[in-house]
């Protein structure tokens, strides 16, 4: 059923399992102070053993930010950095570690649950061989699109006062529009950014997180954060996230409509 009252504040409903859900990336990351040694292949090794069973396929790349960019106006970008890529067989799932931070993302996420727990996998191995010394900062990333002949519907399947003019008569005229609104959650030390709107065939609002499709789509782009001085326990990590993760489902079910559940089926 339709979630009314503050989701920012209130329990949110009970997990719901989708049959076709819309969510095509779910990022984690975890930031910590740099380890300068993780530029070094060396280093990063007992790291790779750790996690190789499942994530076997390992790419080297060249990058200056990832899932999270927040430059403020006039900052100047950071510098290059070395990020290693840990993929399954399927690339459907994947680890990336830089000096500062390690971070756990998928396309074929199926439940919170799951999620979780093969974060606590990664955040372990972290610990276990590059023993950050805390943690500075938390973030969860849940990204919704929405295409095709499920993008027509969109009026029945997402509550007006997130759609904006697309809820109005005006809607077949919209070529492009996001709004981006940053929020305070029920923590205090952790805030919700969120994007929602329509984008033109082959427009994303951020490349690092999802690839453009060349259709017109509407996205809802749910990510938790906040700055943490804590200790680098993988399970308290994870407590942590669950609960990021717990606020942004409530916030998804309070923009999704009643009609949205049905169209989008229930998992048997």
């Amino acid at each position: 059923m339709t979630v009314s009252g503050n989701p920012l504040i209130d329990a949110g409903p009970k997990e719901v399992l989708l049959a076709r859900p819309p969510l095509v990336r779910v990022i984690a990351q975890v930031r910590f102070p740099e380890i300068l040694s993780v530029e070094k292949r060396d280093f990063v090794a007992r790291f790779q053993e750790a996690i190789r069973a499942d994530y076997p396929v390992l790419r080297e790349e060249k990058t200056q930010s990832i899932f999270f960019p927040r430059t403020a106006v006039g900052q100047a970008a950071p510098a290059p950095h070395t990020a290693w890529r840990f993929c399954d067989q399927d690339d459907s799932w994947r680890v990336s570690l830089a000096s500062g931070f390690v971070a756990l993302e998928t396309d074929s996420y199926t439940s919170q649950a799951d999620f979780m727990n093969r974060l606590a996998v990664v955040l372990r191995a972290a610990k276990d061989t590059l023993a950050p010394a805390r943690v500075d900062r938390l973030g969860l990333r849940y990204i919704d699109r929405i295409t095709g002949q499920d993008f027509e519907l969109i009026q029945t399947l997402v509550r007006p006062e997130v759609l904006g003019v697309i809820a109005t008569n005006a809607s077949n005229n919209v070529v492009h529009t996001l709004a981006e609104t940053l929020l305070k959650s029920d923590n205090p030390s952790c805030f919700v950014l969120m994007r929602t709107g329509v984008l033109p065939p082959n427009a994303v609002v951020d490349l690092t997180a999802i690839e453009p499709v060349p259709q017109m789509s509407w996205i809802l782009d749910l990510d938790v954060f906040g700055d943490q001085a804590a200790e680098f326990d993988a399970d308290w990590v994870v407590k942590q996230v669950d609960q990021y993760a717990s606020r942004i489902y409530a916030i998804f079910r309070w923009v999704v409509t009643d009609q949205f559940l049905e169209h989008f089926g229930e998992r048997e």
